[in-house]
């Protein structure tokens, strides 16, 4: 999958993003999967509720990070876990650190999107080309 904005935890949840993807297979083979994308979307095509649910789940994703929780991590999302919005679409980004550091979060994360029927895709992050 290719992205043309690169955005992550450290500079917040960001807003209306302009994702093309790509569902076929990369030119570039060396690019491995490292996010999952749960979409606000089931699979029968209609908009998740409640409206804040990304914020609610990375709310609750806040604890988890390399060295564990600290003083004041619940006031910002995990570097593995952080809602942003793709192509209008609501969505929750997870890295897939998330898996190796906190199984059973990540477990929690995934199945919380099996559970409610949500879209999901592998994907990576791309940073954007420098501009010439």
């Amino acid at each position: 999958m290719h992205c043309n904005k690169q955005f992550g935890p450290s500079s917040g949840p960001q807003e209306n993003l302009s994702f093309p993807f790509s569902l076929s297979p990369s030119p570039m083979p060396s690019v491995q999967v490292k996010e999952v994308f749960i979409q606000g979307l089931t699979h029968a095509g209609k908009t998740f509720r409640p409206s804040d649910w990304a914020d609610r789940l990375c709310g609750v994703m806040s604890p988890f990070r390399a060295g564990g929780a600290q003083p004041g991590s619940h006031l910002t999302y995990s570097p593995w876990c952080f809602p942003t919005v793709l192509n209008g679409v609501k969505c929750v980004v997870v890295n897939a650190e998330l898996r190796e550091f906190e199984p059973m979060a990540w477990d929690f994360v995934i199945n919380f999107a099996k559970d409610n029927q949500l879209q999901m895709l592998d994907a990576c992050l791309i940073p954007d080309w420098p501009k010439r």
